[in-house]
C-alpha cells in the first residue's frame, strides 16, 4: 500500500531522501499549522459572511437579485472547480509557495471586493477570491500529511477540522456584527477589507514558520487533465447553485449529466496516463483503496448534511422567526461549541474505541441533533426561542467535530506524501460538491414545503385576520371575505417568491410599521409557523443522511488510519524563507 513520507526542512539547498523514522520532526510544525489554519479559516468565513450583507450590497450598489446571487455563487463555483488543481500545484511547485501566492491573491481580491463600485466589479472580484482560495486552502491539509509524524496527525487534523466547523458559523456572526441591521450605506465593504490584516499576518508568518514541502518526482502539470476536471466540475456544480432560480429548466439536468460524463472521461484519461508513466492531476489508485473510497463517500454524506442543516436553519431564524443576522449567528453558537469540544473529544476517544468508533459516534450524534431540533420545533412551534436550539445544535456540532478530523486522517493516511496536495484537493472538492448538493436538495424540500404549508397555516389564521381587519382598518362585514382572501393570497405569494425583496403585484410591501400593526403580527405569527413546520421535514432528511453515514462506517476497514510501508513515495523538504 502507499505510504506517507514525512518531510523535514534541511539546511542545505539540494534535495535529499525522505525523512527517516528516527529523525526529529520540524519543531515549528504546530506554529506552521496555526498559520495554515488561519488562512483556511479566512477562506471558509468568506463562504458565509457575504450572505449577511446581501441586502446592504443590493441597496448600496443598486444590484439586481441576479447580481447578488452571483456575488455568492461565483465565489463558491470558482473555489470548487479549482481545488484539485490547487492541491496538485502545491505538490509540484511547493505547498508553502502556493499557500503564499493564494494568500496574496485572496488579500488583493478582498481589497478589490471592498472597493467595488458596481455589481460587475464585485462579481469579478469574488470570482478572483474563489480562484485564489482554491490555491490556498488545500495546502493546509497536505502540509499536515507532509510535516507531522503519524502519531500527531490526529491532533493536527482535529485542530484544522475544528477551525473549519467554527468558521462556517463565525462567518454569519461576524457579518452580523459588522453590518448590523443596516440595509444601506457602505458598512458591507468591511466584511471584505477585514481580510487585509489577516492576510498580511498569514503571509508574514508563512514566510517565517512554514517549511517548504513538495513532491520530488513531479514533472509538470497535466493541462489537459486540468481542463477536463474543471469543465466537469463546472457543469456539475453550476446548475446546483443556479437551479432554483432557473426553475430547474431542462438545461440544468443536461448540464449535470454532461458534468458527470466529463468526470468519468477525466478518470479514464488519468488511468491511461498513469499506465504510461506520465504525470497526472489525480492518482486513480487512490480510489481503489477501500479506506479512501469509503472515507470519501462518508465525507460526501457528512457535507450533504451539515451545510444544508445550517443553511435551512438560518433561513428559519431570519426569514421565518425574524431574527437579525447577529441574533441568528448567536443562536448557532451551540454548533460551534460542539465542533470545538468534539474535535478534542475525538482524539481521546480514538484510543479507546478506534477511529471507526469515533466516526460512528459522530454520525449518530449528528443524527440525534437533527431529530432533537425537530422535536424542539414541534413542541415550541412558531414561538421557539434561541436557548431552545442550544442543546440540539451542540449535539450536531459534537458529531461534526468527531467525524471530520477522523475522516481527514483516514482518507489522507492512504495517500502518498508526494500526492498529498492532489488527495487533499479531491477530498475538499468532494466536500464542496456534497455541500452544494445538500443545500440544493434540502433547500428544494424546504421551499416546496413552504409553499404548501403557507396556504394551510394562513387559512388557520382566518379568524385572527378578520378580527385584526375590523380593529385596524374597520373593514365592513360584507367585505371581510374578499379582504381575507386577498390577504391570504398575498401571504402565500410572498413566501413562494424567488426574490424576497421584489414587490408582489397587488400586495403591500412589508414595512416595520405594517409588521408591528395587528394584522402584521398575525402574518408574522403565521410566517413563523410555516417555516417551523417546513423545517421539521427538512431536518428529518438530514437525519436520514447522517444515519446512512453511520451505516456506511461499517464498510471502513479496521485500522484504516494506519500507514503502510513500502511505497517508495518521496518528499522534498526545504528550509523556510527568512
Amino acid at each position: 500500500m502507499a505510504t506517507t513520507a514525512v518531510a523535514e526542512p534541511i539546511v542545505a539547498a539540494p534535495p535529499r531522501a525522505p525523512m527517516r523514522a528516527q529523525e526529529q520532526p520540524d519543531p515549528r510544525r504546530w506554529i506552521a499549522l496555526a498559520v495554515m489554519t488561519l488562512g483556511a479559516f479566512m477562506v471558509l468565513v468568506d463562504t458565509t459572511i457575504v450572505n449577511v450583507a446581501i441586502p446592504s450590497i443590493r441597496n448600496n450598489l443598486n444590484a439586481t437579485y441576479a447580481d447578488t446571487q452571483w456575488v455568492v455563487a461565483g465565489y463558491q463555483l470558482a473555489y470548487a472547480i479549482l481545488l484539485v488543481t490547487g492541491g496538485r500545484l502545491g505538490d509540484i511547485f511547493g505547498r508553502r509557495r502556493l499557500f503564499m501566492i493564494g494568500v496574496v491573491g485572496f488579500t488583493v481580491t478582498s481589497v478589490l471586493s471592498g472597493l467595488a463600485q458596481t455589481p460587475t466589479m464585485l462579481i469579478a472580484s469574488r470570482l478572483g477570491q474563489g480562484l485564489t482560495a482554491a490555491m490556498l486552502f488545500p495546502q493546509g491539509l497536505s502540509m499536515i500529511t507532509a510535516v507531522f509524524p503519524a502519531a500527531e496527525r490526529a491532533k493536527a487534523f482535529g485542530v484544522f477540522a475544528a477551525s473549519a466547523g467554527i468558521a462556517i458559523v463565525f462567518g454569519r456572526l461576524a457579518g452580523g456584527l459588522i453590518v448590523g441591521n443596516a440595509v444601506g450605506g457602505g458598512a458591507w465593504r468591511f466584511i471584505f477589507l477585514v481580510n487585509v490584516p489577516i492576510g498580511l499576518l498569514a503571509l508574514a508568518a508563512a514566510a517565517r514558520f512554514v517549511p517548504e514541502t513538495r513532491a520530488t518526482g513531479a514533472r509538470g502539470l497535466d493541462l489537459r487533465g486540468v481542463a477536463l476536471i474543471s469543465a466537469g466540475l463546472f457543469a456539475l456544480i453550476f446548475p446546483l447553485l443556479e437551479g432554483r432560480d432557473a426553475e430547474w429548466a431542462p438545461w440544468t439536468y443536461a448540464s449535470m449529466i454532461v458534468g458527470a460524463l466529463l468526470l468519468v472521461v477525466f478518470m479514464r484519461y488519468q488511468a491511461r496516463r498513469t499506465r504510461a508513466g506520465r504525470t497526472t492531476v489525480v492518482q486513480p489508485a487512490m480510489f481503489r483503496d477501500r479506506a479512501f473510497s469509503v472515507g470519501a463517500l462518508l465525507a460526501f454524506l457528512v457535507f450533504v448534511g451539515v451545510p444544508s442543516s445550517l443553511f435551512t436553519l438560518n433561513l428559519v431564524f431570519q426569514a421565518g422567526l425574524g431574527f437579525t443576522a447577529l441574533h441568528a449567528g448567536l443562536t448557532t453558537l451551540g454548533f460551534s461549541a460542539g465542533v470545538f469540544v468534539g474535535a478534542i473529544m475525538g482524539v481521546r476517544l480514538e484510543a479507546k474505541i478506534g477511529g471507526r468508533g469515533v466516526v460512528a459516534l459522530g454520525a449518530l450524534l449528528s443524527a440525534a441533533g437533527s431529530v432533537a431540533t425537530v422535536v424542539v420545533l414541534h413542541i415550541a412551534g412558531g414561538s421557539v426561542s434561541t436557548w431552545q436550539f442550544f442543546v440540539p445544535l451542540l449535539a450536531m456540532g459534537l458529531g461534526f467535530g468527531n467525524v471530520a478530523p477522523r475522516l481527514f486522517e483516514v482518507i489522507l493516511a492512504r495517500v502518498r506524501s508526494a500526492d498529498a496536495g492532489s488527495g487533499t484537493g479531491v477530498l475538499t472538492t468532494i466536500q464542496q460538491v456534497g455541500g452544494a448538493l445538500g443545500v440544493t436538495v434540502v433547500g428544494v424540500v424546504l421551499f416546496s414545503l413552504l409553499g404548501s404549508n403557507a396556504r394551510t397555516t394562513i387559512t388557520e389564521s382566518t379568524p385572527q385576520i378578520r378580527a385584526a381587519a375590523v380593529a385596524e382598518f374597520h373593514v365592513p362585514q360584507a367585505q371581510l371575505p374578499g379582504f381575507t382572501q386577498t390577504f391570504e393570497n398575498c401571504f402565500v405569494a410572498r413566501i413562494e417568491a424567488k426574490d424576497p425583496g421584489a414587490p408582489v403585484p397587488g400586495c403591500p410591501t412589508p414595512t416595520s410599521a405594517l409588521l408591528h400593526a395587528p394584522l402584521g403580527r398575525v402574518a408574522s405569527g403565521a410566517l413563523a409557523t410555516t417555516f417551523v413546520r417546513s423545517e421539521q421535514t427538512a431536518l428529518l432528511v438530514n437525519a436520514g443522511v447522517f444515519t446512512l453515514a453511520f451505516v456506511l462506517v461499517l464498510a471502513l476497514p479496521r485500522g484504516a488510519r494506519h500507514h503502510h510501508a513500502g511505497s517508495g513515495a518521496t518528499e522534498e523538504g526545504r528550509p523556510p524563507g527568512r
